[in-house]
């Protein structure tokens, strides 16, 4: 069982969703920058907190509705990797103002008996939408002043909820910025998006941030081949069917990039995948194949396998036996789907479970970070891939408690297992929801945004902790 510790580091704040370091213009010092899902980027120094940007005024009014829960807000940052010279950095962010009906009238749950709820379609996407996501670059100014330079990219958005989180990130292989779509949300992707190869929802995308699109507005979207074809020529698309994931993370093993991506789960498992080889296919070219109704090349292309899919099992729902509750099963939701996509997708290097009776592991609830950390003050950790999960399923201990976990890397293909990492943080009797993980430049530090509610809405109760070696060997469980 391996130990660690919380340090506190900066507490009292909104929701963290991007923990990132990077060194600032003209400094010698990594900082480390917290975002929060409101608007505010912080960054600390030497024990000393500053705010670098405050967008608030921009971000969609979160917890409309009286939901409270909410998916929206200021979702990515990315430093580019010459920030240190150019000063160029990038958000992903819900605009304000934007808030529209929503693309279905109620929640969406399918039935294999009805065949209506396993082909919706997605109309009138000019008025039936949630909000627009927009994804923008900024530079920080000789003079110290902060400038928005433009929009790369304007996204219609049917739900509130699966927008992706920590969803922007930049390729240390390629250099160019990785944007990360959730599949546009309600549950069971109503729509398929993430499997329609011209939907920009439940992708991976490449965004060549080196290409110069300056075009002013560029129009809002929800499909490739609805964009400029200035802008067409600056995306590649590495991944879809994806759910909803926690950004993607790089680990340089064995003279090589693996990639880690954690997709949320529906109701059975959450799962993270790694690959290292994959094919980004031009949206020019995805474009070109279905104008002449054709199937572009996909050898090498990433396909994780949602809709059809969770992970390492066929998406499934509750079939119901009023009768006996005991013995309600699930069946497969989308089964002609899952039989479709099943020899095309891509395994899970580990799949858990929403409910496991195991002892020494947790059922999880929605996995919200996956880093590797190549640090050695954790000795025991030194390789592994950590993760956080937002809540343990345990209904009988209150207050809630998120969980850390940790994986290795595997070379034969087949699901790997993981175990539990303690920590000896008192939470008291406050609730402490793992909304974020992060890590600095070289992978040594790992980095935790805790809150203390569901609830965007309940203001200023979020921390952010570096995790750090155990202060005692014998400490008891956080």
């Amino acid at each position: 069982m391996i130990k660690v510790s919380l340090r506190p580091i900066l507490s009292k704040i909104n929701l963290p969703t991007v923990l990132k370091t990077t060194i600032l213009p003209g400094d010698s010092i990594e900082r480390l920058f917290i975002a929060t899902q409101t608007g505010e980027i912080f960054y600390i120094v030497n024990g000393v907190i500053g705010t670098f940007l405050d967008i608030r005024p921009h971000i969609i009014k979160l917890g409309a509705s009286g939901r409270g829960y909410d998916e929206r807000g200021l979702i990515g940052l990315a430093f580019h990797p010459e920030f240190y010279y150019n000063g160029l950095f990038y958000l992903h962010y819900s605009v304000a103002g934007t808030q529209g009906p929503g693309a279905l009238p109620e929640s969406f749950t399918p039935d294999p008996c009805v065949l209506r709820t396993l082909n919706l379609k997605w109309i009138n996407r000019e008025i039936q939408y949630d909000h627009i996501d927009t994804v923008e670059e900024w530079i920080l100014q000789s003079n110290g002043q902060l400038q928005k330079r433009r929009i790369l990219l304007n996204l219609r958005r049917p739900f509130f909820n699966h927008n992706g989180v920590n969803s922007l990130n930049f390729s240390p292989e390629t250099g160019k910025l990785i944007l990360t779509t959730g599949d546009g949300g309600s549950g069971y992707d109503p729509f398929n998006l993430s499997q329609d190869d011209m939907e920009i929802a439940g992708k991976i995308i490449e965004i060549d941030v080196a290409k110069n699109t300056f075009i002013n507005n560029p129009p809002v979207v929800t499909r490739f081949n609805e964009l400029p074809t200035s802008i067409q020529e600056t995306l590649t698309v590495i991944a879809k069917g994806v759910r909803n994931i926690s950004g993607i993370s790089f680990q340089w093993f064995y003279n090589q990039y693996i990639k880690y991506v954690g997709n949320v789960g529906q109701d059975l498992v959450e799962s993270i995948f790694s690959f290292v080889h994959y094919k980004a296919i031009p949206v020019t070219q995805l474009i070109h194949a279905s104008v002449m109704k054709s199937k572009p090349d996909q050898a090498g292309f990433i396909n994780f396998g949602w809709r059809g899919w969770e992970g390492a099992f066929p998406a499934s729902i509750i079939r119901d036996c009023s009768a006996n509750p005991t013995l309600n099963e699930k069946t497969i939701a989308y089964y002609n789907e899952a039989v479709k996509t099943s020899v095309r997708r891509l395994q899970p290097l580990i799949s858990y479970f929403h409910k496991d009776p195991r002892p020494d592991k947790f059922g999880g609830t929605a996995l919200t970070g996956v880093q590797p950390y190549m640090g050695n003050e954790i000795p025991d950790l030194t390789g592994s891939v950590v993760f956080t999960d937002l809540a343990r399923d345990d209904k009988s201990l209150p207050p809630v408690r998120g969980v850390l976990a940790y994986t290795r890397v595997r070379t034969d293909c087949n699901l790997n297992d993981f175990s539990v990492i303690e920590t000896d943080y008192n939470f008291g009797s406050q609730s402490a929801f793992y909304v974020s993980l992060g890590t600095n430049l070289d992978q040594t530090r790992l980095y935790l945004g805790v809150y203390g509610s569901m609830k965007v809405t309940d203001f200023n109760q979020g921390t952010v902790f570096e995790i750090v070696p155990s202060a005692s060997p014998n400490a008891p469980g956080g």
